[in-house]
């Protein structure tokens, strides 16, 4: 029997995601989480352009919609609170800063784990610590021979990495982080936080609220989608820092004397952070990469190309991809070769364009100076007149700039606006991984 099973690691959203599609396609999959169980909670994560097309050929539209979160734009504050500049979720056509649906990260990867659970294997609490493309027990080289850190070692036809910019798949079949993630120099905390007296009743009314300060320290807190849940963040721009990844509390003593002397609802925030259930901190930085496979091995979403969450991009880009990756290799009749050759081709011009910050970067999301923030709250209140309107508006649109192949695994309910179509790239017969 031919070897069709594939194993994804990382059970966020780009891994079930192409879980959904390699299942419509034929294909047994595998999928190891070093979580013991879907994470709940985490940040809001946009569906906008080709990323929502994604979800409606998923038929997933109704469920993500029922389980978003209700947002009225974004604003600036300043130390007092007072508002310095505001966009509405309906700017740019509901896909500027705020788009028109937003969902909690944990919300839509649990819509994607109960979409797969069903007809797909998972392996919680597991992790993989060795790859092997070597022949296999039986002197063929037509596998890969996985080993686990729990899980007894088992031979795939393929290996998907789609965990994260710290990709373990990555470090094993590419090289050292180092070699492929490139910093901005931005650190960034998250966590949930509930209102009530310990916050002084932060009254966002609906809106995703940020307050810089000198240094390029970001403050901001928005809607969760339970009522009275607040999700909070810091964020700081500095050179590399050496930190351990594994211990939460001196992260979060990193972080409160970051922002020891900072106003609004600073000092509130702080307290609540230390009591969070989701705390989260790293660094902010683009994965780079020439070719996101290597033999049998592929990396998708941020682990390959992650563009960082200044772009609005990383779930369109980890939708789209899981797409294109399983379609490619459907069409492919299961030639791994030709299917990721494909997959670089149609994907690549996407996520160049993903990469490209929006005007300003990291000094304009985190301004060092007073002037600096007086400048930036100046051309956020022109947002929407020309010539900002038009600048932003290439930006926001990048995430409908693909042609989105069909590739017979699911009709669309309608076409999405900038998401054009081209013909099936081949055969759509039983896959085999040859």
């Amino acid at each position: 029997m031919e070897n069709n099973e594939v194993l994804i690691c990382g059970a966020g959203i780009a891994g079930p995601a192409l879980a959904y599609w390699l299942r419509k396609a034929g294909f047994a999959v595998t999928i190891v989480e070093r979580t013991p169980a879907p994470r709940p909670g985490g940040q809001t994560v946009d569906l906008r352009g080709a990323g929502r097309t994604v979800i409606e050929r998923m038929g997933l539209m109704d469920r993500a919609r029922a389980e978003s979160v209700d947002q009225h734009g974004f604003a600036l504050v300043d130390t007092t609170g007072r508002v310095t500049a505001r966009v509405g979720a309906d700017s740019f056509g509901g896909e500027g800063i705020v788009s028109e649906i937003e969902i909690l990260r944990g919300d839509l990867a649990r819509l994607l784990y109960d979409a797969t659970a069903a007809d797909t294997e998972y392996l919680f609490d597991d992790t993989v610590t060795g790859i092997d493309q070597g022949a296999g027990g039986d002197g063929r080289a037509d596998g890969v021979t996985v080993t686990f850190e729990r899980a007894a070692p088992r031979r795939f036809a393929l290996v998907i990495g789609a965990d994260g910019p710290h990709s373990v798949v990555r470090a094993l079949a590419f090289g050292p982080e180092r070699d492929f993630v490139r910093p901005i120099d931005v650190y960034t905390a998250w966590f949930t936080a509930f209102d009530g007296p310990d916050l002084n009743h932060i009254d966002l009314d609906g809106w995703f609220l940020m307050h810089n300060a000198p240094g390029g320290l970001v403050v901001s807190a928005r809607p969760g989608r339970l009522p009275g849940e607040i999700k909070a963040g810091f964020s700081f721009r500095s050179p590399a820092l050496s930190y351990d990844r594994r211990d939460v509390a001196a992260q979060q003593d990193l972080v409160a004397r970051r922002f020891a002397r900072v106003g609004w609802k600073t000092p509130a925030l702080l307290r609540s952070m230390r009591t969070a259930p989701d705390f989260f901190f790293d660094s902010m930085g683009q994965v780079r990469l020439d070719s996101w496979s290597r033999g049998r091995v592929a990396l998708l979403g941020d682990a390959g190309y992650c563009a960082t969450p200044l772009t609005g991009l990383g779930t369109s880009l980890a939708l789209v991809g899981a797409y294109v990756l399983a379609g490619e290799l459907a069409a492919a009749a299961g030639d791994h070769a030709v299917a990721f050759r494909r997959y670089d081709e149609v994907m690549r011009p996407y996520v160049d364009q993903a990469h490209q910050l929006p005007p300003g970067g990291a000094a304009g999301y985190a301004p060092s100076s007073r002037l600096g923030i007086r400048m930036r709250d100046l051309s956020m209140r022109s947002m929407t007149r020309w010539p900002m309107r038009n600048l932003l508006a290439a930006q926001f649109a990048k995430a409908g700039d693909i042609a989105l192949p069909h590739y017979g695994l699911a009709a669309p309910p309608h076409r999405s606006p900038g998401a054009a179509d081209r013909a099936p790239t081949g055969s759509h017969g039983t896959p085999r991984v040859g």
